[in-house]
């Protein structure tokens, strides 16, 4: 294939995936159309995809068959697991006594901007627990906003750190690291908290610390010195009834996994006992354990408490979009692999000077701009999720240095689009606009995306 061609095909794949996000399209149908199409136009003009080739139409099928196999035996594997226990978590009302025992301290904070650090720090790492950032503002805005009103905070610096509670809280159960760590063959423990953890903690520290400065000037320049009391609805949850020691069991188990995680590390490094468990071999003995305590606690209720194993595997069923969507973007890539574009891309790298700054620069500003017309955090990340090792080898960088910026990216950038389904419930919610809640996130979001930029760069 001549390379007017190839570039050719590669712009408008790339322009027509853009728009397809921004205009809400099924990513995962677009990753699938883009990439068959791709790799049957090479499968006609460059030679066969596979080894073991047929004709360049059924090739492109087989393709997209193997992927699967490939995704469901590793990373896919584990999202899927990953997906039943949280849906598991939330069935037996564990996910429900975590957040409430989070929030409980959050009352003894009298002064509001103190509270907005506390808020952010505190809703970071219950996304360990939801990690969907639009279940968990909603959580928030029934349990959280009343308790933020009554300390005298305004309506929209509450709606701003609300809005931006689920961001870059490092930890193994997250998809996006789960994918991530798979395609660079790194433990996702190790990715976590010995790469990703180095830059997310600092950058979350140094946000908090910029969101409370940032709405104490906009409540300032607004001349605000707290809202009216809204009637935001409090809904019951199966945790109202969780006490004494039940309580404190139930709230641990959402954070079983990691616990267990952590466990395993201290006896390796302390003790010198090596302990070789994967993450959904971690979290199926998890499982095992939740089930059992909860058919223990329940007593005579114990065949219902059975029952609810079943959630285990619906969650399973639930978290398949994910895996489907990981198979999506690994066709495309082969589409955009078959024409010879990132062999291309990987010759241009090697003769370009600094590209080890570039290439990371320009996938987080390509991040951003999908991002911000999208209000997707995720799909260009999974989408480009594939092609992050060739390229950091043709630019000689680790591939942390372009999947920790890009990732972290999308998370953050999430929050300052007003077409996000995060900012278009919080605004549902509070009765502002979206565009005002943007104006109380912007700034602290762009800031932690800078300085997680520049702290990788220094880093990795």
């Amino acid at each position: 294939m001549n390379e007017f061609m190839m570039y050719g095909l590669s712009i408008l794949s790339v322009v027509l995936l853009g728009y397809m996000l921004i205009k809400k399209y099924d990513i995962k149908i677009a990753l699938f159309t883009i990439g068959l199409v791709l790799t049957i136009i090479a499968g006609f003009t460059v030679g066969p995809i596979l080894e073991k080739s047929i004709n360049p139409f059924i090739d492109a099928f087989t393709n997209i068959i193997n992927q699967f196999k490939n995704y469901l035996q590793g990373a896919g594997l584990t999202i899927l697991i990953l997906g039943g226990y949280t849906a598991y978590m939330s069935s037996i009302g564990a996910n429900d006594m975590t957040v409430k025992s989070l929030l409980k301290p959050i009352g003894l904070f009298k002064n509001k901007y103190v509270l907005v650090i506390v808020v952010f720090l505190v809703g970071n790492l219950l996304s360990l627990v939801v990690p969907s950032a639009s279940n968990l503002a909603i959580i928030l805005l029934a349990t959280l906003f009343p308790v933020l009103k009554a300390s005298g905070m305004s309506t929209l610096t509450a709606a701003g750190v609300i809005a931006t509670t689920a961001t870059i809280m490092p930890t193994p159960l997250g998809s996006d690291n789960v994918a991530i760590a798979e395609q660079i063959g790194m433990p996702v423990f190790d990715y976590v908290f010995k790469n990703h953890a180095l830059v997310s903690i600092p950058t979350l520290i140094a946000i908090a610390i910029v969101h409370a400065l940032w709405q104490r000037h906009c409540d300032k320049k607004a001349g605000i010195a707290g809202g009216a009391e809204l009637n935001v609805e409090t809904k019951a949850s199966k945790a109202d009834n969780f006490k004494g020691i039940k309580a404190f069991v139930y709230t641990l188990l959402p954070l079983l996994p990691i616990l267990i995680l952590i466990c395993t590390t201290i006896l390796d490094l302390g003790f010198g006992i090596k302990i070789d468990l994967s993450v959904h071999v971690v979290t199926l003995i998890s499982f095992a354990i939740a089930l059992i305590i909860d058919i223990i606690f329940n007593g005579k209720e114990g065949k219902q408490a059975l029952d609810r194993s079943g959630d285990f595997f619906k969650g399973m069923g639930s978290a398949m979009d994910i895996v489907v969507l990981t198979v999506a973007a690994a066709v495309f890539v082969d589409g955009l692999t078959s024409i010879g574009l990132i062999q291309s891309l990987q010759t241009s790298m090697e003769t370009m000077s600094n590209s080890g700054i570039i290439l990371p620069l320009v996938m987080v500003l390509m991040t951003a701009v999908i991002v911000l017309l999208s209000g997707s955090g995720t799909s260009l990340f999974f989408a480009m999720v594939p092609l992050m090792v060739p390229l950091a080898a043709a630019a000689g960088i680790s591939p942390l240095a372009l999947a920790l910026p890009m990732g972290m990216a999308g998370n953050l950038l999430r929050a300052v689009s007003p077409v996000s389904a995060v900012v278009m419930i919080v605004a549902g919610t509070t009765k502002e606009s979206p565009m005002d809640i943007v104006k109380r996130t912007g700034v602290p979001m762009v800031f932690g995306v800078v300085f997680m930029f520049i702290l990788t760069m220094i880093l990795f």
